[in-house]
């Protein structure tokens, strides 16, 4: 089975089918977000400190960083946000954009191999982008569309993403290097959306053997309780073979759904995450309390 590993300066995380669901951080994006977007643009980047902090935290394995901002100068201003973030926290980072120049500027500076999000089956695009994949040995998202369009077929959208996986072994980078996004559609406006995403994951896994990726809101986009239908949708699409997604984890529900899956995907050993952060605490003055405190109290001595 496929693992994509990709690294900061100082940790790598491992993308695979035995391995945890990798948790990617959406905060770091000014699309939708004003007050960001205006901040960067003016080179202000506490926002940027404060997500970066919040969602490693909060359980993220990786952060993507997109500096999207119209009339901005974006080669700029995503370099310097990925020089700020990586001098915050060691977790590796996905570099987000639409603009190869921007792309090509990110890599430049990252230190590590990063995830570039993204290239999509356009002639153009590919050609594009994969050269820049080669040359920096970063991984890359592949999305399943091209020119034309996003097809509600789901063996529409798997001949394109064999297309690019393809493309990308022409130009010497691994299988193990592409990480598909089969493009989830919001169920609200097509009511097979999961279950095609499900069948196409499955598809990607057993037939390409590639890891996946998605950007997991999109499934309860305009719907009420968003968070209930991620949490289940992560959970079951971990359970066709995804093995990441790019999602806010300073959400609980949807943390406890991939957290959930990990246990029932046996990539929780012994349950030891899940133990950890749902055991109820011991009752004040009981042993267990003691002991706890107990243990506290050595790790405590051994940092000193």
């Amino acid at each position: 089975m496929s693992r994509t590993v990709v690294s900061s300066h100082k940790k790598t995380v491992i993308i695979g089918f035995d391995q945890p669901f990798c948790v990617i951080g959406e905060r770091i994006n000014p699309t939708g977000r004003k007050k960001l977007a205006a901040e960067m643009a003016a080179g202000d980047y506490s926002t940027v400190e404060r997500d970066a902090l919040a969602q490693v935290a909060a359980g993220a394995a990786m952060l993507d960083v997109n500096a999207g901002i119209p009339l901005a100068d974006e080669p700029a201003i995503l370099a310097e946000t990925i020089k700020l973030v990586q001098s915050l926290t060691d977790v590796p980072l996905s570099i987000d954009s639409s603009i190869v120049a921007a792309l090509e500027s990110g890599l430049s500076v990252y230190q590590g191999k990063a995830l570039v999000n993204s290239v999509t089956g356009e002639e153009e695009r590919l050609e594009q982008v994969l050269p820049l994949i080669k040359k920096y040995g970063a991984a890359v998202v592949a999305i399943s569309n091209d020119e034309t369009g996003i097809s509600e077929d789901p063996d529409v959208r798997f001949e394109v993403a064999k297309k690019i996986v393809e493309r990308a072994q022409d130009h010497g980078i691994p299988k193990e290097d592409v990480v598909v996004d089969p493009l989830v559609m919001p169920i609200g406006a097509m009511g097979t959306a999961g279950r095609q995403v499900f069948a196409l994951v499955r598809r990607l896994r057993d037939e390409l053997g590639v890891n996946t990726t998605c950007g997991a809101s999109n499934i309860s986009f305009g719907l009420p309780n968003r968070h209930a239908l991620n949490q289940a949708f992560l959970a079951m699409a971990a359970g066709a073979g995804m093995t990441s997604a790019i999602l806010n984890p300073l959400h609980d529900e949807e943390m406890a759904g991939v957290m959930a899956a990990n246990v029932l995907n046996g990539v929780d050993a012994n349950c030891g995450r899940w133990i950890r952060k749902y055991r109820e605490p011991a009752p004040e003055g009981s042993a267990a309390e003691s002991a706890a405190s107990a243990r506290g109290e050595r790790r405590r001595r051994r940092a000193v």
